[in-house]
């Protein structure tokens, strides 16, 4: 199995090899490449179509770990918007709770998840709160500073809150 996971990926944005062979892109859905407006193209060719609240790995496959999940509410369900990044219900803490456990589920014993979020609609502290988790360390970017990348690690249980002693 690659070590990568990538569980949420959509048109594979923020990579730079959007092709990377240590990586398996899943999405929910499959957008096939075309023009959505004039010189506004949009794909989602997952290597696996799967929902990021069930992945169909066993536990501990993965090193590193991308969660992405969509950030928006308010998009319609075939606009640009939702096409390009995705769309939440409004059972969204939960969702974002279940994906964010199923990553961690996948991810193996002091590996990495990265945890992308956008705060253009629901703020940061409202999804860490339904994540019930605090980053290891992080970093603003953006146009407005409103989108988050996080690091967490997955300690085994015996470790748990002991990083230093590994």
């Amino acid at each position: 199995m690659k070590p990568i996971l990538d569980a949420c990926c959509g048109s594979r944005m923020f990579w730079f090899d959007k092709q990377n062979p240590a990586a398996v892109y899943v999405d929910n859905r499959v957008v096939p490449h075309h023009e959505y407006y004039k010189n506004r193209y949009v794909e989602v060719a997952p290597d696996i179509v799967a929902d990021f609240t069930d992945l169909p790995f066993g536990d501990k496959t993965f090193k590193l770990v991308v969660f992405d999940p969509p950030h928006l509410k308010w998009a319609g369900p075939t606009s640009w918007m939702a096409l390009k990044y995705g769309r939440l219900e409004d059972n969204w803490p939960d969702m974002i709770r279940d994906g964010f456990n199923e990553c961690m589920r996948v991810l193996d014993d002091y590996g990495t998840l990265i945890f992308k979020w956008s705060e253009v609609e629901i703020p940061l502290r409202k999804v860490l709160k339904a994540i019930d988790a605090s980053p290891l360390f992080g970093h603003r970017s953006g146009k407005h500073n409103n989108t988050h990348w996080m690091a967490f690690m997955k300690f085994p249980i015996e470790a748990e809150g002991k990083p230093h002693e590994a």
